[in-house]
């Protein structure tokens, strides 16, 4: 979604003077999140650049930097459920090698749990973005740090989220030659009944 002073319909809440159309506009809104399964704390990530597969394991980066740092954690291995999207998906050469270097980077096992085709609308993530857009519905979000305040407003399982802007900006297309995702691919160990679904990486120190 574009930023600007535009609403659909021409028509806000509190200011009624807004364009209908989002022509010529260039900041984007472009959501991302991190649910909990535990705690259900919802962690979003605003960016205003293109959601890449670099842009989503950057967020996942930094939940988990922050989680470390508030309380050293501890555990067998960090488990993970995407929801599959496009910059999420198993296949994605951004994606398996940014979190096959995170994996060493933090010495932490980790697990990922894919959701079947077209299934993603189930996914927890999916819901908060439409309790998201009850709070800004009708308003103009002329700016970042607009829709920051308003997400700040909502609330999921009783909690307001944990909110940050990004202002990087990520390229689409990034590709591996087919030798180096072969390389990812060797770190990657996948059940033999779901290949698709479940992958398990492995620190090399660990290993």
């Amino acid at each position: 979604m574009a930023l600007g002073d535009v609403s659909r319909g021409g028509v806000t809440r509190g200011d009624p003077r807004a364009c209908e159309h989002a022509r010529g506009l260039q900041e984007q809104d472009i959501p991302g999140g991190i649910v909990e399964e535990d705690s259900g704390q919802l962690c979003s990530t605003f960016g205003s650049s293109f959601k890449t597969s670099d842009c989503s394991v950057e967020a996942r980066e930094a939940w988990w930097a922050a989680l470390d740092e508030c309380a050293p954690v501890a555990m067998a291995r960090l488990q993970m459920t995407m929801e599959n999207g496009p910059e999420s998906r198993g296949k994605r050469p951004q994606g398996l090698p940014r979190m096959v270097a995170w994996c060493e980077v933090s010495g932490q096992p980790m697990q990922l749990l894919y959701d079947p085709p077209s299934h993603s609308k189930y996914h927890p993530i999916e819901r908060c973005w439409g309790i998201l857009a009850w709070p800004w519905n009708g308003t103009k979000l002329v700016e970042g740090e607009t829709r920051l305040e308003w997400a700040k407003s909502m609330t999921w399982q009783g909690m307001h989220p944990i909110v940050a802007l990004s202002r990087k900006g990520y390229h689409k297309g990034v590709t591996l030659r087919k030798r180096a995702m072969q390389a990812v691919e060797d770190r990657l160990d996948r059940d033999p009944e779901l290949p698709k679904g479940d992958r398990r990486i492995q620190p090399v120190s660990t290993a």
